[in-house]
């Protein structure tokens, strides 16, 4: 669960400076390889001036400060698109190379390091996570307060890292949401799904446990750098911050600076459209993980049944049509489309919405990052024109208008 950081609002763009910074960006902020043309999922192609202008549009039409949006199709990189502004007063335009808050993604990125671990027998998915840690959860500053509770359930001793990927451990999603503060779990482990960012940051904790370094030296090393992620971090690096996008709130008031200094597992990397696309092309060519780890990461470890994603415990029962919502090691999974199985990850923070979404058969996906809590509002438009993608759960993911504002109306 994101924090915020309290720093003064500042104020709104005018309508003239919007206008300036949508043509301005067109002009200095857009990457489109030598194929003029994205195809969709429906074998249908869009130009990429096609996508840009109504990119323009619906960003301006929902009021979203800042954005960056990249494409796949065939697995490899076809357009990216950054629009609006990483920061305000002094305005300052996004670009391709703007560090935004990737949030919640983290988790898939992590996991898929995680899966590298295991292909490299250096990490058990089934072995007990008590079992794995050196020594007793509440003994670890860390979680010495949060995890006493969670040590004393009987429960704690049958929790896997298989579990925690798959968001079916039994715990929360955050551990302040809790009434005393501290974890425990809510249901038998295994049996059902609950999406839990506490979940991921214990099989972060326990890898750093394992080799004895801090998760972005070891992500850096197995991931970012080799595949020239520059812009992608765990935590805050000084080289960032000529070019790091402050987040924004739905009237475009200032939220804080983005800058994690401690690396979470669940959700603390920054990072950009670009980078994410590298990491999709990788992941795709099979350049990150053998063919049986990945399959193993993207296939179905629990079905979904439920119509919401949050509340992190709401069991209303989904309406057809079936797509196969389910969810494997740190991804979402779409099982049961007409284009084919597909895998996502949604990223929600304070100023800081986000999505990624890859349909296996095509190679065909897209990412879209945003630095505004308006964000969501078009990802729906967005992934329809673009890419062609009428099978997202709009519902469960609360992308539709009537879900956002319900949901912003009860925070």
């Amino acid at each position: 669960m994101p924090l915020s950081f309290g720093d003064p609002p500042l104020r709104k763009p005018s309508s003239t400076l919007l206008s300036i910074i949508v043509c301005t960006t067109a002009l200095l902020s857009s990457a489109t390889l030598p194929a003029q043309k994205i195809k969709r999922l429906d074998g249908h192609k869009i130009t990429t001036h096609d996508a840009e202008t109504f990119t323009d549009r619906i960003l301006a039409q929902h009021h979203i400060t800042g954005a960056q949006i990249a494409v796949l199709n065939h697995g490899k990189p076809v357009w990216s698109y950054a629009y609006g502004l990483a920061q305000k007063s002094p305005d300052r335009f996004m670009d391709l190379n703007t560090t935004t808050w990737g949030a919640s993604i983290t988790k898939a990125v992590f996991a898929t390091y995680a899966m590298q671990l295991v292909a490299d027998h250096k990490l058990d998915l089934d072995i007990p996570m008590a079992a794995q840690l050196p020594q007793p959860l509440d003994t670890y500053p860390r979680y010495k307060t949060i995890g006493a509770e969670l040590v004393k359930d009987p429960q704690w001793q049958r929790v896997t890292p298989r579990m925690l990927l798959a968001h079916t451990s039994g715990l929360g999603n955050v551990y302040f949401l809790e009434p005393d503060q501290k974890l425990h779990l809510h249901f038998a482990p295994g049996s059902r799904f609950a999406y839990s960012t506490e979940g991921i940051n214990l099989v972060g904790f326990l890898v750093e446990q394992k080799l004895g370094q801090p998760l972005d030296a070891l992500m850096q090393q197995a991931i970012f750098q080799p595949l020239h992620m520059t812009r992608t971090a765990l935590v805050f690096h000084p080289d960032f911050l000529p070019n790091v996008a402050d987040r924004f709130d739905a009237n475009g008031k200032l939220i804080g600076k983005t800058r994690r200094d401690s690396e979470r597992a669940g959700g603390s990397m920054t990072t950009s459209a670009d980078d994410l696309a590298r990491f999709l092309e990788a992941l795709l060519a099979d350049k990150l993980l053998p063919d049986a780890a990945r399959q193993q990461m993207l296939s179905p470890q629990i079905a979904i049944p439920y119509a919401h994603q949050f509340p992190t415990f709401d069991t209303t029962p989904a309406s057809p049509p079936n797509i196969g919502l389910a969810y494997g090691l740190g991804w979402g999974l779409l099982t049961k489309t007409k284009y084919g199985p597909a895998f996502f990850k949604e990223g929600h923070g304070d100023g800081a919405q986000n999505v990624a979404i890859c349909f296996q058969r095509s190679g065909n996906c897209m990412i879209i990052l945003t630095n505004s809590d308006n964000g969501e509002l078009a990802f729906r438009p967005l992934l329809e024109h673009i890419l062609g993608d009428t099978v997202t759960p709009w519902e469960w993911q609360c992308y539709t208008e009537s879900c956002i504002l319900h949901a912003r109306e009860n925070q």
